[in-house]
């Protein structure tokens, strides 16, 4: 039985790819052209705080591997 991580563990916020995925969402949404004014600024509102959200979860996932490589290498020396 596999589970459906909808956050991840330590700090209870959605995973990567449900932000991606919603932001995705939000981008078809604003270019449909459908959305009032007032919901349009709320959904772009929406869209920089998971755009920023996915960048640090990137950056974090690269410093990681950054790190382990560093480790890799210093086990070969």
């Amino acid at each position: 039985m596999c589970a459906d991580k909808k956050t991840t563990p330590a700090s209870g916020k959605e995973s990567f790819e449900d932000e991606l995925a919603r932001l995705e969402k939000l981008v078809e949404s604003l270019e449909s052209g459908t959305v009032s004014l007032d919901e349009l600024v709320t959904k772009y509102e929406e869209g920089v705080r998971l755009l920023k959200s996915c960048q640090k979860s990137l950056e974090a996932a690269e410093l990681r591997i950054e790190q382990l490589g560093k480790r890799a290498d210093e086990g070969q020396g």
